[in-house]
């Protein structure tokens, strides 16, 4: 087998191992920063929708509450201003989702799902816990959620849903008494979920994985081929001269021409060993004569 072949098998095979171990890597760091992004992103919409709901508590609530005693008017919920605000949002970004789940809710659309019951499950039997962050599989993809509790800590809401006398006449009507009564303060009544599909940062970051490894390659490609014209340009070529030579001297053909370099390197200093040795079997030949 040839010097270059030899070379450039075992060059092959440290750098099938090498992009194995770097592709593995690159991959895993390029999909965790894909979650750590969308987690970042769910975190946010979550805030805007406490801080809406806190809004709507704190300054909307107020003004709404001599109107509220003859008509009910769902926008003084702050449950209700969030969803709106973040429903209005998924209107350009319809991959986000937000709900507030509820276990016993007033407005059925807030009702909890079966995975969702298992999120508030969560929150019930950790009652310290304050995030969750899970994923769950669709039939469009993976998504991931991000949960927060909801737990009754105003006492001012006992007064629409400790019980149906106590509720509001207008919220009854609007609601019915079935659903939505029955709360006890720091009792975790749902959580607050955020939704957002994995598939297209999954996306980026493959196509992000595909342009560092093609680069990977042609860096690849490009060391291969310097390497393999510069053991041909320094080593293969003098050495294979040297070899000629060599056989030639041996043969008897002592008016061969001087294997001359001006190289340092190592080939020079064989070079030189050589020469030395070429004038000692002439010298040797000649006393024989």
């Amino acid at each position: 087998m040839k010097l270059l072949l030899k070379f450039n098998l075992v060059f092959l095979i440290v750098f099938a191992l090498g992009l194995g171990a770097a592709g593995y890597i690159a991959r895993a760091l390029l999909q965790q920063n894909a979650h750590d992004e969308v987690l970042d992103r769910a975190r946010l919409l979550m805030e805007n929708a406490l801080a809406v709901s806190s809004y709507t508590a704190t300054q909307i609530a107020p003004l709404l509450e001599t109107q509220m005693k003859y008509t009910f008017l769902p926008q003084s919920v702050p449950a209700y201003s969030s969803t709106e605000v973040l429903n209005t949002l998924r209107k350009d970004h319809p991959e986000y989702a937000y709900k507030p789940a509820m276990l016993n809710p007033t407005n059925p659309r807030d009702r909890a799902q079966d995975w969702e019951e298992d999120v508030i499950q969560q929150f019930r039997q950790n009652p310290e816990r304050s995030e969750f962050v899970g994923q769950r599989v669709t039939p469009t993809g993976p998504v991931t959620y991000i949960a927060r509790p909801i737990k009754l800590s105003n006492p001012v809401c006992l007064r629409c849903h400790s019980t149906v006398d106590a509720a509001p006449k207008p919220m009854v009507d609007k609601y019915g008494p079935a659903n939505g009564f029955g709360w006890t303060m720091t009792e975790v009544l749902g959580a607050q979920i955020v939704s957002v599909p994995m598939s297209v940062p999954l996306e980026r970051a493959d196509r992000a994985f595909r342009v560092v490894m093609a680069l990977l390659a042609g860096v690849f490609l490009l060391i291969v081929l310097a390497l393999n014209l510069m053991l041909w340009q320094l080593v293969l070529r003098p050495v294979s001269r040297l070899s000629t030579l060599s056989d030639r001297v041996s043969l008897g053909e002592l008016d061969a021409p001087e294997f001359n370099t001006k190289s340092r390197d190592e080939i020079g200093v064989l070079a030189e060993s050589f020469a030395r040795m070429r004038k000692s079997l002439v010298h040797a030949l000649k006393l024989l004569e």
